[in-house]
């Protein structure tokens, strides 16, 4: 419709529609709640656009002419698209509000269900979308914008805006051959595996896990022995009760509901290595739908206690 000028604009378009179905620019212009001189300006602009005539004007008529009559119907289809886009726009931006999109991982288990009971007495309109993504995909898509915010284990020292708020710690416990004598006893003292291998994912993988590990070996007085690498947790378990004695380590919700034949999951003796999680959000004041997720992470904490253990992930092959 560009016959070398600027284009045909929208509010073109819905001037002409109320004088044509006012019959009168005075009325169009009340209509419209704009002085009738900018009316008939635009409408001037639009028939020079279009190279047509709209309306045969007189000093007390005024009536659509032909190309007028052919035009309105067109102009009618354009204003109910219009309507009909900013409609699904309002009700997107509707859905978008009443959604709180968080970036999660396979393991929380329970409690993942915590948190979503918690807030769903706190904010029963809300809808919450999952979405399971590797860690550094969690991390960017925060940033991003497109996740409100994203569980991850272990805090990342240079992560550029973001922030990491702290929740709850995840203890760890010790996975050995149910006939080693060292899981005989309810607790094992971690001087007491220095001997053994460490079956554990490679560093590169889960760097947060494997440093909480060693650092607690070496806190303990000793180098741990590297054995072969976590792969699975059904492989890596096998080769446990069956193979040479080794030992490896799982949170400890998730060891309770591990199946593990001839292996036997014991508590380490104080202080017990655990691994923080943390609840990653843009660094801002928290929207209304993130705030009552943050209140319910917070309430979850508060009931199990700084030393409680939560369900953790089982595979160390991904980055929590």
């Amino acid at each position: 419709m560009n016959r070398g000028g600027n284009g045909v604009e929208l509010r073109q378009v819905r001037y002409f529609v109320a004088v044509a179905e006012e019959l009168h620019f005075g009325r169009a212009a009340e209509r419209l709640h704009i002085v009738q001189p900018t009316v008939s300006q635009q409408i001037r602009r639009l028939e020079r656009e279009l190279g047509l005539k709209l309306f045969d004007r007189t000093t007390r008529t005024v009536t659509l002419t032909a190309a007028g009559r052919a035009f309105l119907a067109h102009a009618r289809a354009v204003l109910e698209a219009e309507r009909s886009a900013l409609e699904a726009m309002a009700a997107l931006h509707a859905e978008q509000e009443s959604t709180l999109r968080v970036g999660t991982t396979t393991g929380l288990g329970l409690r993942l269900d915590a948190v979503l009971t918690a807030l769903t007495e706190r904010a029963p309109q809300l809808l919450v979308e999952l979405v399971s993504a590797p860690r550094a995909t969690r991390l960017q898509q925060v940033r991003d914008g497109e996740l409100d915010a994203a569980f991850v284990r272990g805090a990342d020292a240079h992560s550029p805006g973001l922030e990491f708020l702290p929740l709850w710690r995840d203890s760890l416990v010790a996975a050995l051959p149910t006939g080693h004598p060292l899981a005989a006893p309810p607790h094992v003292p971690l001087t007491d595996l220095a001997g053994l291998p460490l079956r554990i994912a490679p560093r590169e993988t889960n760097p947060h896990l494997v440093d909480t590990v060693v650092g607690a070996c070496r806190a303990a007085g000793f180098e741990p022995v590297m054995g072969a690498a976590f792969t699975t947790d059904q492989d890596t378990l096998a080769a446990i009760a069956t193979g040479r004695p080794s030992w490896t380590v799982y949170y400890a919700s998730q060891a309770r509901i591990q199946p593990a034949p001839r292996v036997s999951f014991r508590p380490f003796a104080a202080p017990a290595p655990a691994v923080r999680t943390y609840l990653v959000v843009r660094p801002h004041s928290p929207s209304r739908r993130l705030a009552a997720l943050l209140d319910a992470c917070n309430s979850l904490a508060r009931e199990e206690g700084p030393g409680e253990e939560g369900p953790g992930e089982g595979s160390q092959g991904e980055e929590g």
